[in-house]
């Protein structure tokens, strides 16, 4: 959780568990093997026509092998590591113990609501344990973003039918470069601002419009390929928007962006029913106000989600506002969007970026467009 969120967390901590979580050993050859027989009923050799011994990707839950089919097809291999519900749990009561603590230890505990948030990393933890929530999570994911919209350059891998077990998930393979890898996207000439509004606007309607969102998209989970589209990758860890909401943010971020309404922005915020006492909506839009204009003319080289979150948390503490559970995953995904923001295009004006917020509202307001396949024009050259 801690390697997992940059920006909620002092950076010599988040730093170092990055660290320990990159020196996870692979697991040995004959293992990996065993487990997929185990799985999937067959040994590698009747499996694959090639498999490789060696990881291209190891972490703390799993690992990734590169393979083939007897048809020809490229994959990839996900193998969980074994012996992990235990572990799992043994440390989710930990956390649990400590959430309690720093929940009574004051208004900004008390509002961060970190019990709960402690609550759905354990569910979304023990989801992730078993790889069949994570095939069916890609294949919604991807038909979501296919559903409308100009989405043909965000890719995801789908599961090969018949080849997906609890411990075991064989993928379509896809090449590519991790999106923070910003030297060498520069040197294969990608044009790093318009991903960058490809990444965010993609997640965005995740999020707003469809209500399923990637809920860890940090860089070993995107990459850019050759021909410039977006990967999304490993979909065990996923975030759900129910419509209210949806329907909040899609009502605060153009009372913000565009009309400068804070005081509506305020009232369909406290409209999530987050508040423990009556709220003082125009003492919280005058707080708002002074939070968000001094941002929205700035490139994102200039902005901190961490600093504006933190500045969130005091406006909430003022006004009595406890942090909507759901609402954690979404502001950890965009610390995320901010540390790739700067690494790719610091001068890029999010804030000031209408594309996008116009994009989500065409789709939010013609679902029965949408449904039928048609796409929302997001390709005016209206003024930033």
């Amino acid at each position: 959780l801690i390697a997992s969120s940059p920006g909620l967390f002092p950076d010599v901590f988040s730093q170092e568990f990055r660290r320990l979580l990159d020196r996870v050993p692979p697991e040995p050859t004959h293992k990996v093997k065993a487990i997929i027989r185990k799985e999937l009923g067959k040994p590698v050799e009747e499996l694959f026509t090639s498999f490789g011994d060696e990881p291209i990707a190891a972490a703390s839950i799993a690992q990734v092998h590169e393979a083939w089919l007897h048809d020809g097809t490229h994959v990839a291999v996900k193998i969980r590591r074994p012996n992990l519900s235990g572990r799992v749990e043994r440390d989710l009561r930990l956390m649990r113990y400590l959430a309690g603590i720093i929940e009574r230890s004051g208004t900004i505990g008390e509002l961060a609501n970190p019990v709960a948030i402690v609550e759905d990393f354990g569910i979304a933890l023990r989801s992730e344990l078993d790889f069949h929530n994570e095939a069916a999570s890609a294949v919604e994911f991807e038909a979501n973003l296919r559903s409308f919209g100009e989405n043909d350059r965000i890719v995801v891998p789908l599961p090969v039918e018949g080849m997906v077990a609890k411990r075991v998930m064989v993928m379509n393979f896809i090449e590519g470069i991790s999106v923070d890898n910003a030297e060498r996207l520069v040197a294969d000439d990608h044009d790093l601002e318009e991903l960058l509004q490809l990444g965010i606007r993609s997640w965005m309607e995740a999020a707003l419009i469809h209500g399923f969102f990637h809920g860890d998209v940090h860089a070993g989970n995107l990459f850019i390929t050759p021909d410039s589209k977006v990967v999304y990758l490993d979909f065990g860890i996923m975030g759900r928007l129910e419509e209210q909401p949806r329907a909040a943010l899609l009502t605060a971020l153009p009372a913000v962006l565009v009309d400068r309404n804070y005081t509506q922005a305020v009232q369909a915020m406290f409209s999530l029913g987050a508040t423990t006492t009556p709220v003082d909506i125009a003492a919280a839009a005058d707080d708002v106000r002074d939070l968000v204009e001094p941002l929205l003319d700035k490139p994102l080289g200039q902005i901190s989600y961490a600093e504006i979150f933190s500045q969130v948390l005091r406006v909430a503490t003022r006004h009595h506002v406890r942090l909507p559970r759901e609402m954690v995953l979404v502001v950890k995904q965009l610390l995320y969007f901010e540390r790739y923001s700067k690494e790719l295009a610091p001068d890029y004006q999010i804030l000031g970026d209408r594309r996008i917020l116009q994009y989500l509202l065409a789709g939010a307001h013609a679902p029965e467009e949408a449904d039928s396949g048609a796409t929302p024009d997001a390709s005016s050259e209206e003024e930033r």
